[in-house]
This record gives structure tokens, C-alpha cells and sequence, in this order.
């Protein structure tokens, strides 16, 4: 008789379901809140077993803390492709808002993370002890890019990258989270050309801010 050894998933396997499950818990608790979530929907949306994802995660506050971790991870690994090193520091800015306006419309789950966590008071987000170390490679590069504003004698020198960074994901953030009372309240259309307008504008406002006063 023929023994068939049971054999564990491969680690790249392991991965990408973990990636799947993350996706799902994602788009399940943006839609449905902290509260309406159901570990069994995201089983169904990532295509696997509840003790999966036992397995993998924990119970579902671990689940939720895990991919609000995700949505903070993503955002940083996608602006890690952003030349801002290569471009002229303006045009470094420019590029770093556009980026952080389409990647707030294109994922509007990162969106509502945010919206449920804060509402939740932060308690999740404080206690996933990495979180200042994911935002720090961003603050990093956003210094870098002013340091070199300054030095071409184009940016004031009393900037704090934080707090720069605050103003960009502030005037890119409102638009998006706040579509539908914007569209019922002041007619605005809210669509890709309005919002292609709003992030020109925005870093316009944002470049003035920064410029040395002739």
C-alpha cells in the first residue's frame, strides 16, 4: 500500500492566498464597516475555508487589523516606483500628488479604511506596532525632495515633511471621501476631469506654499 505524504503549501502559495484573503477582507470591510464584516464573506471573496483564514489571521478583529495594516503597506510599496529622486523638486511635488490623488480614487477601500478606523477612535491602528515604520520611507522621501527644494533656493526652509505630507493627502483625500455629499450639495459632477482639475489645483496651492517669497 502506497503512502501519500501530505504535503504543506509552498511558500509562494502560502502568499498569494494570504494576498487574497487580505484583498478580501479589504473590499469586505470597507464596504461593511468594522461591525457588518463577516469572516465568512471574506472566505467566499478570497476563495477559501473560514479556518483558513483562522489559520492564517486569527479572529476577526486580527483579520480587520491585519488589512488596515495592508492598506498603509500598499500605498507606500506603490509610491517606492515613484522616480522622485530623478525629477526636478517641483516637479517631484507634482508628481507625488498626482499619485496620491489616483491612487485614493483607484482603490477607494484605502478611503473607507481610513474613514471606519477613525471613527473607531484609532484603537486598531495603534496597536499595529509597525505602522510608524511603514510611513517612515515616505516621510524620508518627502524630506529629501524639499531638502533639494532648498538647496535650489526654490523652497522655504521651514517646511516639516509630515506635515507637508498632511496637506497633500488632505487636499487629496476630501474629494474622494466625500463624493457623494459633494455631488448632493453643491452639484458638483465629481468625475475623473473634475478630479484631474482638483489635483492640478492642488498642487498648485501646494507649490505656492512652498516657494521662497521673491
Amino acid at each position: 500500500m502506497t503512502s501519500h505524504k501530505i504535503s504543506r503549501p509552498r511558500k509562494r502559495d502560502a502568499e498569494a492566498t494570504k494576498q487574497r484573503i487580505l484583498q478580501a477582507a479589504l473590499e469586505e470591510f470597507s464596504t461593511h464597516g468594522h461591525s457588518g464584516a463577516r469572516v465568512d464573506r471574506v472566505a467566499e471573496g478570497a476563495g477559501v475555508s473560514k479556518p483558513m483564514i483562522y489559520e492564517y489571521f486569527g479572529d476577526k478583529d486580527t483579520i480587520y487589523a491585519a488589512a488596515l495594516r495592508e492598506a498603509y503597506v500598499r500605498i507606500r510599496q506603490a509610491e517606492k516606483h515613484l522616480d522622485l529622486d530623478a525629477l526636478p523638486p517641483e516637479a517631484a511635488i507634482r508628481e507625488l500628488v498626482r499619485f496620491t490623488m489616483n491612487h485614493f480614487r483607484r482603490n477607494p477601500w484605502f478611503v473607507s479604511m481610513l474613514a471606519i478606523e477613525n471613527l473607531r477612535g484609532g484603537q486598531t491602528i495603534r496597536q499595529v506596532g509597525d505602522a510608524p515604520l511603514i510611513q517612515s520611507v515616505l516621510v524620508e522621501r518627502v524630506g529629501e525632495v524639499l531638502k533639494r527644494g532648498i538647496g535650489a533656493g526654490l523652497f522655504r526652509d521651514d517646511i516639516d515633511p509630515v506635515d507637508f505630507y498632511v496637506f497633500i493627502a488632505s487636499l487629496c483625500y476630501f474629494p474622494i471621501s466625500n463624493t457623494h455629499t459633494l455631488k448632493a450639495v453643491f452639484k458638483l459632477p465629481v468625475d475623473d476631469a473634475w478630479l484631474d482639475k482638483r489635483s492640478a489645483d492642488a498642487t498648485e496651492m501646494l507649490l505656492g506654499f512652498l516657494r521662497q517669497a521673491p
